[in-house]
């Protein structure tokens, strides 16, 4: 796990101490369970409730003789029961346990994603409010093609990361589950009203059938939405990092005080943050294909999932907690240089404005192919002389015929493009 990097809230989430203790909540969630059906007595969960408390170390010295985790933390955790922990993990087996007190740390890790999530949207939405009408280039095929605002770009990317909360809100309840169904699922030592009482105290779903294990597809189907979220915020920093070039410095990514962009080049101002998004964003697709692997176990049950779990897990999570954390600064300190932007804007000496040509030729009755290859024509020679489009168009014999100076001011009218950015806004809940 990328340590240096992670929340100290996601760090505890993942730390063997909290796993620990994650793992006694759902023991003694059981106990109680058992004890409120009379399969234990009240006084006996009374007893190991007050009594109950994990040892790690402890734990972990046994677990170096059984090389089993569960059996080890039953053992050190009955220690500090006195006779009472003879009931400790009564009729569960360690699957139980692990996936059970797993979803509990699913659950806390999500929050902290939610919370990440929708602070980005937040931050989105006051930049495309704030943007709303900075008219700069849009691009297609990196080309310049028409006209767009900053704004809306802001509103596309929006709209795009409530999708994803979407997604993440539906996921979520996939992976917080209660499994406590025994060794292959048979509740053969184990009444199925515990696993139905202990689902209702902790707010999850029973996993009913079962196998020895909550089956992987709900991990899988996290995982890939994790790495769907991943890919959104690469989606937003490789657009920054075409914007920071050189070239275009429309957008810039934030440069903090005293930092530097170059060992050798003391000019350099580098988007380290976008491009450390971009590369994560391939980690969670690795991890979500190792999710979907984990789909495929034995029988009834294997542990091949596990070792890659207690890597994949925590990793993913913390990830994406990450790059959430890095895209909210950059969003919110993005640099824009409006100046660069109408310079851009103008770079093609009008030819921006060459579809209403061609629409208004069409309009007022040239056929679509003349209108097309006239337009184009004007276009190429406009880019080759660096000559402007608009002289050409208003100084050319055939387009005189046609055209009306009303006419020439609305095909070179930058609002033209414009003009639906209200009601865009309005469609998505930005405006009134």
């Amino acid at each position: 796990m990328i340590e240096r990097y992670t929340s100290k809230e996601m760090l505890a989430i993942w730390s063997e101490k909290h796993k620990l203790e994650t793992w006694l909540v759902v023991e003694l969630a059981v106990a109680e369970a058992q004890a409120d059906l009379g399969i234990l007595p009240k006084k006996v969960f009374r007893a190991m409730k007050q009594k109950a408390r994990i040892n790690p170390k402890r734990a972990a010295a046994i677990e170096k003789i059984t090389n089993h985790d569960i059996i080890a933390f039953v053992s050190s955790t009955a220690e500090s029961m006195g006779s009472v922990g003879r009931y400790l993990h009564h009729g569960l087996t360690s699957t139980d346990v692990v996936d059970t007190a797993q979803s509990l740390r699913l659950r806390e890790a999500s929050d902290l994603l939610d919370a990440q999530l929708k602070r980005l949207e937040q931050i989105l939405v006051r930049q495309a409010k704030k943007y709303k009408n900075l008219v700069m280039i849009g691009r297609s095929h990196g080309v310049h093609a028409e006209p767009i605002t900053l704004g809306l770009k802001m509103a596309v990317f929006l709209t795009e990361v409530r999708r994803q909360r979407e997604r993440f809100a539906r996921v979520r309840p996939a992976v917080e589950v209660c499994k406590l169904s025994g060794a292959v699922g048979t509740y053969a030592n184990q009444d199925p009203r515990v696993e139905a009482r202990v689902a209702k105290k902790l707010s999850f779903q029973a996993e009913v059938p079962a196998t020895q294990v909550v089956s992987r597809d709900r991990h899988a189907d996290y995982l890939c939405v994790l790495a769907q979220i991943g890919g959104t915020l690469e989606n937003i920093a490789v657009e920054i990092r075409h914007l920071h070039r050189t070239e275009v410095r429309e957008i810039e990514e934030f440069f903090a005080k005293g930092q530097k962009g170059s060992s050798a080049m003391p000019h350099k101002r580098n988007p380290i943050l976008c491009e450390r998004i971009t590369g994560l964003a391939r980690l969670l697709r690795g991890y979500a294909m190792s999710g979907l692997e984990n789909m495929v176990l034995w029988h009834e049950r294997d542990i091949s999932h596990s070792s890659v779990e207690r890597m994949i897990l925590p990793d993913a999570t913390a990830i994406l907690e990450y790059q959430l954390k890095l895209m909210n600064r950059v969003i919110e300190n993005m640099v824009v240089n409006p100046k660069n932007i109408a310079r851009n804007l103008n770079m093609t000496f009008g030819l921006i404005h060459s579809q209403q040509v061609l629409l208004a030729l069409v309009e007022r009755g040239m056929s679509r192919d003349l209108a097309y290859r006239k337009v184009q024509q004007l276009a190429t020679q406009a880019w080759q002389e660096e000559v402007s489009f608009q002289q050409l168009v208003q100084n050319d014999a055939d387009i005189k015929q046609r055209l009306t100076s009303a006419d020439y001011k609305k095909c070179f009218d930058m609002k033209y493009h414009t003009k639906q950015v209200d009601k865009i806004f309005r469609s998505i809940g930005l405006e009134k």
